[in-house]
């Protein structure tokens, strides 16, 4: 910006601006990992709409199976269409970014509201630590080794 410019900026619409980037209305976040996925989850109240990326969750992941399966948190906590979902995925595969999804849905919930007992009972906020193991030298995947020729 040239110095003419910044000095013909009105205070009132800069303020404007700013206040509009502030959130307005309530809104939760939470952060999911699964395997090598990141997603982050932003909850604002609604009716139910699932965006992921940009997209519409069915459109994004393409089988109905991996959004209902991010969806179980608001399922078990009885929130089903009280949020929209607006979620950042990087990293990973879609089934991983779904079980992602649906830990940071479920941290999210946290922030919400009173549902700790029923997502730590049904083993929502528990990160699942299962990872896929290295490929060692000499084998042709982590445990498959080459056929063996006795001559």
């Amino acid at each position: 910006m040239a110095k003419s410019e910044i000095s013909e900026i009105n205070p009132e619409v800069v303020e404007e601006t700013v206040a509009e980037k502030v959130k307005t209305e309530a809104d939760y976040r939470g952060t999911g990992r699964r395997k090598n996925a990141i997603v982050r989850v932003r909850l604002i109240p609604g009716s139910g709409k699932i965006t992921v990326n940009g997209r519409d969750g069915h459109d994004y992941f393409g089988r109905d199976a991996l959004v209902n399966y991010a969806l179980t948190p608001f399922k078990v906590t009885d929130t089903v269409d009280h949020f929209d979902v607006i979620a950042i995925a990087t990293g990973g595969g879609i089934s991983g970014q779904s079980g992602a999804l649906r830990h940071g849905i479920a941290r999210a919930l946290l922030e919400a509201g009173d549902y700790r007992t029923e997502l730590k009972k049904a083993g929502f906020l528990t990160r699942d630590p299962r990872m896929v193991e290295r490929k060692k030298y000499g084998l042709k995947k982590a445990r498959k080794r080459p056929q063996f020729s006795k001559r």
